[in-house]
């Protein structure tokens, strides 16, 4: 299992994640269009924040099922956390927070998160 770090852009939401990058999802629902996130999705204990919890602002939408964490300071959104169907705890990495990862070798799958 490898470990990579990833921040925001200033570096006040800093953080750890233990997996294997596979794919990426590229999600159209209406904020992770804004966004332009690139998700990998982890179990939430492979996630460790480097920094302290509460520099890692939140934001609730729609069924304020997932936590969407981002930095109030430069404004990045580098991971959400929620559940998968199965009600495990799960956080969504933006693969484009990461350091040293090559995007263009992550194999993308697309999401139409706009119709659920």
């Amino acid at each position: 299992m490898s470990t990579y770090s990833g921040s925001c852009h200033c570096g006040k939401v800093a953080f750890e994640v233990d997996g294997e990058i596979g794919t990426a999802l590229a999600c159209n629902c209406s904020i992770c269009r804004r966004k332009g996130s690139l998700l990998w999705f982890v179990p939430r204990a492979n996630l460790r924040l480097t920094t302290p919890e509460a520099d890692a602002s939140t934001y609730l939408f729609n069924k304020h099922v997932i936590r969407h964490r981002f930095c109030a300071r430069c404004g990045i959104h580098p991971f959400g956390e929620g559940t998968d169907p199965k009600g495990n705890a799960m956080a969504a990495i933006n693969l484009r927070c990461l350091d040293g990862i090559d995007l263009d070798a992550v194999p993308v799958q697309h999401f139409n998160g706009r119709d659920v």
